[in-house]
């Protein structure tokens, strides 16, 4: 199983991408199913396509991590964010990082943020495009590294808060 991590972006328009790649007959397949099946209010994972009737391989779930707020939210969520995420994972297949052979056997689940302030179709896009493909190198190459993961416990920040010294 492969578990990767990407933030690609800035503002509201930003991209935060997880992702769980594993088999089908695994834990990750069980995850996908029990994941498709149990939609939550304001979560409703579904699969990820380059467009209707053409899902993406390896088959991938989409799971938003806010909840639609507005229907422009939802339009930036299921229209660009999820093509991006679709299309990230083509490029993935494409340049080896999942080997093609493979992409029938495999499940993918992506925890995907869009934040409700997004307002720009084709940067969410891009960044979820980006952000998707490096999630799945991350991955694949088990980074991050353990010694830059503990340099970086005493300060840890991200896009929403800087730690004190």
């Amino acid at each position: 199983m492969h578990i990767g991590e990407s933030f690609v972006g800035a503002g509201p328009n930003a991209a935060h991408i997880n992702t769980v790649l594993g088999h089908r007959d695994g834990p990750a397949g069980t995850a996908w199913a029990t994941a498709l099946a149990t939609p939550t209010r304001g979560h409703a994972p579904f699969m990820a396509v380059l467009r209707p009737n053409l899902p993406v391989k390896p088959p991938t779930l989409f799971v938003n991590k806010a909840a639609i707020t507005d229907d422009k939210h939802g339009e930036l969520t299921w229209g660009p964010a999820q093509a991006g995420v679709a299309a990230g994972v083509a490029d993935a297949v494409a340049d080896g990082v999942i080997p093609s052979e493979s992409a029938d056997g495999l499940v993918l689940i992506t925890a995907v943020w869009v934040n409700p302030a997004a307002d720009d179709p084709d940067e969410v896009y891009r960044n979820n495009r980006e952000a998707t493909r490096e999630a799945l190198a991350n991955g694949a190459s088990g980074s991050p590294d353990l010694d830059d993961v503990l340099a970086a416990r005493t300060r840890p920040a991200n896009p929403f808060f800087d730690a004190p010294e």
